[in-house]
């Protein structure tokens, strides 16, 4: 086998800051687009983030349609039907407002409006078929709402499959928007629950890529137009991801205390970005891995400022919930990477071992839930013992991102770590 000594790195093109949203209009004009589909959910179409990008599209005269129908944590079925509306209507680009279920679900209907296939086609084997995306695709500006999934800067889209009652995903470079308008403003309407979860994400995001099997360790691709988006952590993931966990350590609290904190706000959307840079051709791993059969297997938990015509884990949540048990038991890989990731999240790493990074990392992990009111572990969305094959089985399909671990990692492994999950403190 012949290790892998390249890596690359890829990111969309980003402006940032407060108003910006009122440069989409120009910005999509730019980029060529006469006609769009202006994708967002039912309560964002409410908010002022998606009065402003029609205002400046408008103004711009670019003609837009308005898909207000995202499911936030989308579906096959959900998708399909932004689909048949992308194909329907022959647009020339996209605006995606909101979280990232809104932005996946523009990605998605881009991509099959201009590469149609049948829908198993691209997602990821083993589920799909995993075939490439032949080209690139119409442009697309993406405006988060969220300080959570920095799915504006990556080329990921994550989807629940019904059928198979697991999350899985399409991931390559064509799906990255072509610009990301990264508005602080937009986060003003975000209620306490969601800003925690969606914070959680970034630092999970930010941890997992920092922490991740490194690149070189893997095997070369015969083809190098073929190398995967997620490569394992390489020298420049690290920059982003590190400073992405120093500012969650920072302003994660403040951001979910006090939405007019327009410093924590701003900072937090920063990480989301930084993070998503990092993860974003890094990857992530376990606690990603098996978060989806969590997100499959909710009943009943409806968690305040979420739609509640439905129950949801969201996907924030369903990360955070194992990741305490995770970097403690991959830590033994490399516990020097595990005690610096502690140290940027500002614990007091001095006179400590490497050998404590796990411990640390994880013990810093669950104040941080504890202080944003996070479920106490899955018993806390309603999962117990009785669901371990179930959740143990939604994770074996992933190894599109289990095999980033920095420890190799089998079913008896996530039996271990969903049954620690359970509670975690």
């Amino acid at each position: 086998m012949t290790l892998e000594t390249v890596f690359s790195t890829d990111a969309s093109s980003v402006i940032f800051g407060p108003g910006a949203t009122r440069e989409v209009g120009p910005r999509v004009k730019a980029l060529g687009c006469h006609r769009v589909l202006l994708v967002t959910d039912p309560r964002m179409a409410l908010l002022p983030a998606v009065a402003n990008a029609k205002t400046s599209l408008t103004g711009a005269g670019v003609e837009f349609d308005i898909f207000d129908r995202v499911r936030v944590e989308p579906t096959d079925a959900s998708w399909k039907e932004a689909i048949d509306v992308a194909v329907a209507g022959n647009y020339d680009g996209f605006v995606s407002v909101g979280g990232g279920s809104t932005i996946d679900t523009a990605k998605v209907a881009n991509l099959y409006s201009t590469h149609p296939a049948d829908f198993m086609a691209y997602v990821y084997p083993p589920l799909g078929e995993g075939r490439q995306v032949p080209g690139p695709l119409k442009p697309h500006v993406a405006i988060p709402t969220t300080a959570g999934t920095g799915s504006e800067t990556t080329g990921n889209a994550i989807f629940d499959l019904h059928s198979a009652h697991v999350k899985t995903a399409i991931a390559h470079r064509h799906l990255r928007p072509s610009l990301g308008i990264i508005d602080p403003d937009n986060t003003r309407t975000m209620p306490p629950m969601v800003a925690a979860a969606s914070g959680l994400d970034v630092l999970s995001h930010a941890l997992e890529s920092f922490t991740a099997r490194s690149f070189d360790t893997r095997e070369a691709p015969e083809d190098p137009l073929k190398r995967t988006v997620y490569q394992g952590a390489n020298p420049l993931s690290d920059i982003w991801s590190a400073r992405a966990i120093e500012l969650c350590a920072a302003y994660l609290v403040r951001a979910v205390a006090d939405a007019d904190d327009d410093e924590a706000r701003t900072n937090m959307m920063l990480a989301s970005t930084a993070a998503g840079i990092g993860f974003g051709n890094a990857g992530v791993h376990l606690p990603h891995a098996m978060s989806y059969p969590i997100s499959a297997l909710v009943q009943n938990y409806v968690p305040d400022g979420y739609p509640n015509d439905h129950a949801i884990v969201p996907h924030g949540i369903s990360v955070i919930l194992t990741a305490p048990a995770v970097f403690r038991w991959a830590a033994g890989a490399n516990p020097e990477r595990h005690l610096e990731a502690a140290r940027l999240l500002e614990v007091d790493t001095r006179g400590a071992t490497a050998a404590d990074g796990g411990d640390l990392l994880a013990g810093v992990l669950i104040a941080l839930m504890k202080q944003v009111e996070m479920p106490n572990g899955l018993n806390g969305v309603g999962i117990t013992m009785t669901d371990l094959p179930t959740l143990v089985k939604g994770t074996l399909p992933q190894s599109r991102i289990t095999q980033l671990s920095p420890r190799p990692a089998d079913e008896d492994t996530y039996r271990e770590l969903f049954t620690a999950s359970m509670t975690n403190w």
